[in-house]
């Protein structure tokens, strides 16, 4: 913090100095000390929210008054809880960091940091210009901007690559769509993917963080040949040593690929995530149904948020935590079978899509940056 803080106040002194001042600091939830900063300059600052409105708003009331419900119910998954301006929800829709119970947990030192963030936010120099920048759109999550008293969310989303923007075939281009966090598998995956029928396969991909332990391994590979669906698997180097051998009859497992290309393939029909922000993000910008499975942090809300916008079905986790091979086939099944509730999955997606691609104008008069004149 003392170093974050000097370093950025000597940067805004050097700007300015240069004839390129600073006019408005926008940081990140962990580095809140960046607000101090500008206010010592006389500048505005503004949050940038990686996750969905609705995570906000939950982490709003928690840090204003209904700590003290959450905490106590904590070991009641099921426990109904109601939020000013938030549909219910239970106590396993909220931030896993909301649900710890052990206070030797290693993540308990992250309430306390975002506990920081939310008292910026309220401190005397921002009571009443706080701003929130949010990776949402306003139809995706509309009554929701609005539930968090006098702090300002401001929609600026869909934050996806700008390719996936400028048209499907672009996205699926040879090119890269962004800044990948590993390198991509040499394997031809993208021409594999031009072999399959439309909406035949399947993408499973837990992240760039979630690391997969064997038997959960074993699973997911016992629920993709019970499908009987070709599948494009990601699985690290570091995952596989957890399983004995990863077969790939019916099926393509790589190391690391580049999933706005693959989920902007007509051949994708499926998404299993572990339904971080961005990948849900991707996902509903793509029309690409999903079935989730939540690990940690906001995956579990985003979980319930899919249901909510009928784009997906949470997977049912066993008593380990394993999401077991059958489960996995069913939801497969219900997500791109050809019953009725798979069809009106599917039919959302799509409609979704236009949604999250007209916010960001992807229309054909060309539309405007969302929320424009007030950032």
């Amino acid at each position: 913090r003392s170093v974050g803080s000097k370093t950025l106040s000597a940067v805004l002194r050097s700007l300015e100095e240069r004839g390129r001042p600073v006019t408005c600091v926008i940081y990140t939830l962990l580095l809140s000390w960046a607000a101090g900063v500008a206010h010592e300059h006389g500048l505005p600052s503004v949050l940038y929210w990686i996750q969905p409105a609705t995570v906000f708003a939950i982490y709003y009331h928690y840090y204003h008054g209904y700590d003290g419900l959450i905490a106590s119910h904590r070991q009641d998954p099921l426990f109904p809880v109601n939020l000013p301006g938030l549909p219910p929800f239970r106590i396993r829709d909220l931030p896993s960091f909301l649900r710890i119970t052990s206070p030797d947990d290693p993540y308990v030192i992250l309430i306390e940091m975002f506990q920081e963030a939310f008292d910026v936010l309220d401190s005397e120099e921002t009571r009443s210009t706080a701003r929130v920048l949010a990776n949402t759109f306003d139809e995706l999550e509309s009554d929701v901007l609005v539930a968090t008293g006098k702090i300002k969310l401001i929609p600026i989303g869909p934050t996806v690559p700008s390719a996936l923007l400028e048209g499907t075939k672009d996205a699926r281009g040879t090119g890269s769509t962004g800044t990948d966090l590993f390198k991509p598998d040499e394997k031809q995956y993208m021409e594999w993917l031009d072999s399959k029928p439309e909406k035949s396969v399947v993408y499973v991909s837990f992240g760039s963080l979630a690391m997969i332990k064997k038997r959960q391994a074993e699973e997911i590979l016992r629920g993709l040949k019970e499908s009987g669906r070709p599948y494009l698997w990601v699985l690290r180097k570091e995952n596989r040593s957890e399983v004995a051998e990863v077969e790939e009859e019916g099926g393509m497992v790589v190391e690391w690929c580049s999933q706005v290309r693959v989920l902007s393939h007509p051949a994708v029909g499926c998404f299993v995530t572990h339904c971080g922000w961005n990948s849900t993000v991707e996902s509903i910008a793509c029309g690409v149904p999903t079935v989730t499975t939540p690990q940690w942090s906001d995956q579990s809300t985003n979980a319930w948020l899919v249901e909510l916008w009928g784009t997906g079905v949470r997977g049912e986790l066993d008593g380990e935590g394993v999401l077991e091979g059958a489960e996995l086939s069913r939801c497969l099944e219900t997500v791109m079978g050809e019953g009725e509730r798979g069809k009106e999955i599917r039919r959302r997606a799509e409609m979704w899509k236009e949604k999250a691609l007209g916010a960001v104008g992807e229309d054909e008069e060309g539309g405007e940056l969302p929320n424009e004149e007030q950032l």
